[in-house]
């Protein structure tokens, strides 16, 4: 994987850091054609989590668990984010972009008024790791028109720490570091972030976000002061005098997929792949599906 050149970064210590309100085991189910993912954050958490929709997490060493891949599907309303750990998946879409996802990569897929795409995988063997995150459009961007930008690895700004400790900035800012992506409205912050054992970070998050941690890739992480195992979401409370959240790597390295956001604060429906706010504007998307004009 090519590594960005490690930018200039600001020192940041936390004073108070946030808490952890409850923690999440994800749930093993599959999508598209028989993928085998893990379903981490769920419709009954959205409106904790406003902006955030969903989180997938995906991993496997073997084939037939994403051989199969997500044959074209449409989406209304919302983004996609994909962050690529392993592997290698083809982007096709309606509005006629093409593009590879492979190892450190990350897909920003805004669906706005309507796309209609397909991800494969371009290899038969080997694993396949990664992360889908949704996110949420106000209400005033629901029908704005679809967009789509891939962030190839190098892209992705990387800063490490004297600690060892080392983050991928990939929406959001961190240490004054921009990352990859910067949207308007939810803020959204997403943070790659890789702890060596016994290391610590500290991540500034603002104090109206919604935020989670979602810990992977190895052992035990201290999330503001309560430990939490791998693979498994960690809420963070909303704490109006915490300025960040600390997190530590116990006695083996481990990650975090650190998110937080700016909530929207209205209302959701969801219908599978279209996301809108009121019951009208999802029968209206699948009307327009239906017609062929999702996408037009």
């Amino acid at each position: 994987m090519n590594t960005p050149t490690t930018p200039s970064a600001q020192n940041f210590t936390v004073t108070r850091s946030r808490q952890v309100e409850r923690q999440v085991r994800g749930q093993p189910t599959s999508d598209g054609d028989g993928v085998k993912l893990t379903r981490v954050l769920t419709q009954p958490l959205q409106k904790r989590l406003d902006p955030y929709l969903m989180l997938d997490a995906f991993g496997s060493d073997a084939a037939s668990d994403y051989i199969g891949g997500f044959p074209s599907h449409p989406h209304r309303g919302f983004e996609t984010v994909t962050i690529m750990l392993e592997g290698r998946m083809r982007h096709q879409d309606s509005v006629g972009n093409v593009g590879l996802l492979e190892p450190g990569s990350v897909q920003w897929m805004t669906a706005g008024r309507g796309i209609i795409h397909s991800e494969m995988p371009e290899q038969e063997e080997g694993r396949m790791a990664g992360f889908q995150l949704w996110v949420n459009l106000a209400a005033k961007d629901k029908m704005t028109a679809p967009a789509y930008r891939d962030v190839p690895p190098a892209a992705v700004p990387a800063i490490t720490l004297a600690s060892g400790a080392s983050l991928r900035v990939i929406a959001g800012q961190a240490l004054g570091v921009a990352g990859a992506v910067s949207r308007p409205t939810t803020e959204p912050l997403v943070l790659d972030i890789s702890l060596p054992a016994g290391t610590s970070f500290d991540a500034a998050v603002p104090a109206g976000h919604n935020a989670f941690a979602y810990v992977y890739g190895g052992g035990t992480v201290d999330v503001g002061g309560q430990p939490v195992e791998s693979e498994r979401m960690a809420i963070l409370t909303n704490d109006a005098s915490a300025d960040g959240v600390r997190l530590t790597a116990a006695g083996q390295p481990a990650r975090v997929l650190l998110v937080a956001g700016a909530p929207l604060n209205e209302p959701i429906a969801q219908y599978g792949p279209f996301v809108m706010n009121t019951a009208e504007q999802i029968h209206q998307a699948v009307a327009d599906f239906r017609r062929g004009a999702l996408a037009a």
